[in-house]
């Protein structure tokens, strides 16, 4: 079996979307002939952790976790602990930023290039150069954000010329908030020659979303593939939770609107709660049957609007993915909103394929012709709406409610409809991909 030396930051206990991509993609590896060696920080900076996410370890998988030194342990220590975790992302236009925080992010954004997990790249080169000499390996993969990784990446190949995937689950110099970062001209364009660096250096580049596939592709010769985020069908067979076509289930007690995963500030869907605020003033059935539920990291902004709006939500705060996939099988709709900044139109949320397989109708809020909007049209799974929709979002939730109130539950989709994202075929195209780069013909 060939061996795949997978270098991500993200690894559990740490918990939240940034884990779920590799730790899946090396659970299934095996079966296509590639096992993989983990290697990740033993010490990382982590708004989340979850302790569930062990299940999907193979057992015996060799996993390396070395010490980084990183300006976060620093900036906690100054804050005693506070602020970092005070918003879901402090770099985004909306976050409210204390004196400390603006000079962390100028400080961020000037001296540590790509960002902060830098001090890590020597140190991995050095020693993962030695570990292969004494181990072997037949490929690497980077996955980033953090950028640093594909650093590392990049180190090795130029090192040991072994072939290297760099997997890139958001963009680099594209990302929303980068913008946002304070940072000199000067540094600015050394962001631009190092995404290009890794983009011409790698083997193979990866994209999650086709529109962040066609940029790359205007920047590079480099062969540029897309493969998606997507489900595990093993966490719906296995949650305490299954559809109502699966468990027999005929009604649902309330009408649920659910979101699930981080919600940040500047995607906070203020049209949507006044909608529902204005629905459950004219119609005092839908006012008893509501119930708002977020389970995941949400912004306090959110929380004050729907306030503001006459509404109450039930804030589970962070749960196991376990708990979230169970709250997206019981939801009567699941909400999306992506984050209000132009650059989020080529954005594919990781949640949006576990949304699909649960069957839920999906009400998505964001850029109409965007990556996300295409795919819950295309799948029907769903349907987008701009940041100002008004009648239109509104007729959507009363049609959504007519099917509550009339046949206790709203319609719900095939999973077979989203088998294409499942987890298990997307590592087969993964390990294709590894192949073509190894292969000697």
């Amino acid at each position: 079996m060939k061996r795949v030396l997978i270098i991500t930051y993200y690894w559990p206990p740490t918990g939240g979307s940034g884990v779920q991509r590799w730790l899946k993609f090396s659970r299934y590896l095996p079966e296509y002939g590639w096992e993989p060696v983990i290697y990740t920080p033993e010490n990382p900076e982590s708004l989340v952790t979850d302790e569930s996410l062990a299940k999907d370890i193979l057992p015996g998988m060799e996993i390396i976790r070395r010490h980084i030194t990183e300006p976060y342990g620093i900036y906690r220590r100054i804050t005693g602990g506070k602020g970092i975790s005070k918003e879901v992302n402090i770099v985004s236009a909306s976050a409210d930023k204390s004196p400390l925080q603006r000079l962390s992010m100028w400080a961020r954004g000037n001296f540590f290039i790509p960002d902060p997990r830098c001090l890590w790249i020597g140190p991995s080169v050095r020693f993962l150069k030695k570990y292969m000499r004494d181990h072997s390996i037949d490929a690497v993969v980077t996955t980033g954000p953090p950028q640093s990784m594909h650093l590392i990446g990049r180190g090795l190949k130029r090192e040991t010329g072994i072939p290297w995937i760099a997997d890139f689950r958001d963009p680099w110099t594209e990302i929303f908030y980068f913008k946002h970062i304070p940072m000199c001209s000067k540094v600015r364009k050394k962001h631009v020659l190092l995404e290009k660096s890794v983009l011409d250096e790698a083997d193979s580049v990866v994209a999650v979303s086709p529109l962040v596939q066609r940029d790359f592709m205007a920047k590079t010769t480099t062969p540029v593939v897309l493969i998606t985020n997507g489900w595990d069908k093993n966490d719906f067979s296995v949650s305490g939770k299954t559809d109502s076509a699966e468990n027999g289930k005929t009604d649902f007690p309330t009408f649920d609107i659910v979101h699930t995963g981080l919600f940040a500030a500047d995607g906070n869907p203020e049209n949507l709660w006044t909608i529902l605020g204005e629905l459950c003033r004219e119609n005092d059935g839908f006012s008893r049957k509501l119930r708002i539920r977020l389970a995941g990291k949400t912004d306090r902004q959110i929380l004050e609007s729907i306030r503001k709006a006459g509404l109450e939500a039930d804030d589970l705060g962070y749960v196991p993915h376990e708990t979230a996939i169970e709250e997206q099988l019981g939801a009567s709709v699941l909400i999306l909103p992506l984050r209000n900044e132009p650059e989020y139109k080529a954005v594919l949320p990781g949640k949006l394929f576990e949304y699909m397989a649960s069957g839920s109708p999906i009400i998505g809020i964001g850029a109409t012709d965007g990556a996300m909007a295409e795919i819950l049209k295309t799948s029907g799974c769903g349907k987008t709406f701009g940041w100002d929709a008004t009648e239109d979002l509104k007729t959507e939730i009363l049609r959504l409610w007519d099917g509550y109130r009339l046949n206790g539950k709203t319609p719900r989709t095939d999973k077979e409809t989203v088998m294409k994202y499942e987890r298990g075929r997307l590592t087969g195209e993964m390990a294709g991909l590894l192949d073509k780069i190894t292969s000697t013909d």
